[in-house]
């Protein structure tokens, strides 16, 4: 059974930063790309970013290039964001994806994700 554990989440002003972490298992960890979304209160969930099965190559959604950063290890994924913004704010989940590209989440469920408020 694939279970997600996201955390590291909180407040911060804006230019702050936060460092996410998600521990995934119930399925082979190198076998699958992995990405992060987000969820604001009365939106749709959207997609983040997301890294390749090697951890080689990374893309991000336009509005968060350049500040945010994707990292994994053989264990973790990590979403490093750097200058956040009020319009961050949300609550952050992860999820696999069967191949690089394809932004679909592997799993349809999801873990109880992590809250980032972005606030002066």
């Amino acid at each position: 059974q694939v279970r997600l554990e996201e955390s590291g989440g909180g407040s911060v002003q804006p230019g702050g930063s936060l460092r996410l972490s998600c521990a995934a298992s119930g399925f082979i960890w190198r076998s699958f790309a992995m990405s992060w979304y987000r969820q604001s209160p009365g939106k749709e969930r959207e997609w983040v970013g997301q890294i390749s099965i090697g951890g080689s190559e990374t893309h991000y959604l336009d509005s968060v290039k350049g500040r945010f950063t994707i990292s994994r290890d053989e264990k973790s994924l990590y979403l490093q964001m750097d200058s956040l913004k009020p319009e961050d704010t949300a609550r952050y989940y992860c999820n696999a994806n069967r191949i690089y590209y394809d932004r679909s989440p592997a799993s349809p469920s999801w873990g109880q994700g992590t809250q980032v408020t972005v606030s002066s």
